[in-house]
C-alpha cells in the first residue's frame, strides 16, 4: 500500500467545532473529496449503522473513494465511555461500543481508531492501574479486529492536556509492545506530536514500523501549511520509515471546509511529489 490522501467527515453535533474538515452531509463531503483528488475518507459517526454500510458502500463507490478508518470518540463524546475507567461495567461497555465499530468499519475494510475512549487517570497513582487496563483492552480489541477482518486496530497517543497515558509516540509503542498488541497500529497525529515530541521526524522514528495512520494537520489544528509544521521533513522520514497508509486531514475547517480541504491535498501532492 503507497502513501494515500484522506479527509475527515464527522456526523457528530457534540464534536461541533472539532478538527473535522466536513460536516454533516457525507454524500455532499465525498463529491469535494473526489473532486479535489482524495483517496478516502475518514468517518467520525455517533454510533455504528448511523450511515448504513449498504448506503455508505453505495456513496464511497460512486465517487471513487475508500474509507480510511472510522473514529471512536462519539463513544466519549455522548456517552462518557472510556477503556480505563475505574467503573468495571463502563470498561465493558466501552468495549462493547469499540467492537461494534470494529464490526462497522471492517465491512468496508476500514480500521477503528481509538483516541479519547482511552480515558485519562484520575490521578498520577492511578496511571500504572490505567495503562494496565488500555493495554489489555487493546490487546483483545485488535485481536478482535485482526481475526474477524484481518484489519490492525489504530491507537492514537494524545497530548497531556487530553490523557495522562500515552503522551507520545514512544510512549505507544512501548505499550503495545508490552501487552502483546502485535495487531495493533499507531496513530501519528501532528498536531498532538508538535506538543509533545522533542521533534516531528524523531517522534516518527520512535513509532516507527508500528506507525499505521498519520492524522496530517499542521501545528495550531489547522490544515497543513497554516501553521509552522515543517512537512517536508515529516514526508522525508515517513519515506525513511517505510511508512504505507494514509495521511488524513483531521484539521479545523477553516476558513471552510472546501478550502481546509484544499489545502491539504495541495500540501500532500507538493511534498510527496504526486
Amino acid at each position: 500500500m503507497p502513501i494515500l490522501s484522506a479527509v475527515t467527515i464527522s456526523l457528530v453535533e457534540e464534536a461541533r467545532g472539532g478538527p473535522f474538515v466536513f460536516w454533516d452531509d457525507v454524500e455532499a463531503s465525498c463529491r469535494i473529496a473526489s473532486e479535489l483528488g482524495f483517496d478516502a475518507v475518514e468517518l467520525f459517526a455517533p454510533e455504528p449503522g448511523f450511515v448504513p454500510v449498504k448506503n455508505l458502500q453505495e456513496i464511497l463507490s460512486r465517487y471513487r473513494l475508500k474509507l480510511a478508518a472510522v473514529g471512536t470518540g462519539a463513544g466519549w463524546l455522548k456517552k462518557q465511555l472510556s477503556l480505563t475507567s475505574p467503573n468495571a461495567e463502563i470498561r465493558q461497555a466501552a468495549k462493547k461500543f469499540i467492537t461494534s465499530m470494529i464490526e462497522y468499519g471492517g465491512q468496508l475494510g476500514a480500521p477503528a481508531i481509538i483516541g479519547s475512549m482511552q480515558g485519562k487517570a484520575a490521578s498520577s497513582a492511578a496511571v500504572a492501574e490505567c495503562r494496565m487496563l488500555l493495554g489489555e483492552a487493546l490487546a483483545e480489541l485488535c485481536h478482535h479486529s485482526h481475526s474477524r477482518f484481518g484489519l490492525p486496530l489504530i491507537y492514537e497517543p494524545l497530548n497531556r492536556y487530553e490523557t495522562n497515558l500515552c503522551n507520545t509516540q514512544a510512549d505507544g509503542a512501548h505499550l503495545l509492545q508490552t501487552y502483546g498488541a502485535p495487531d495493533c497500529k499507531l496513530l501519528a497525529d501532528l498536531f498532538h506530536m508538535n506538543i509533545e515530541e522533542i521533534n516531528l521526524p524523531q517522534g516518527l522514528l520512535d513509532g516507527g514500523s508500528w506507525i499505521g495512520h498519520i492524522h496530517y494537520v499542521d501545528s495550531n489544528r489547522n490544515a497543513a501549511g497554516m501553521g509552522h509544521i515543517d512537512f517536508a521533513e515529516v514526508i522525508a522520514t515517513l519515506k525513511k520509515i517505510n511508512y504505507e497508509g494514509y495521511l488524513s486531514a483531521e484539521a479545523r475547517s477553516l476558513p471552510d471546509a472546501r478550502t481546509a480541504a484544499q489545502a491539504t491535498i495541495d500540501s500532500i501532492r507538493q511534498h510527496l511529489g504526486k
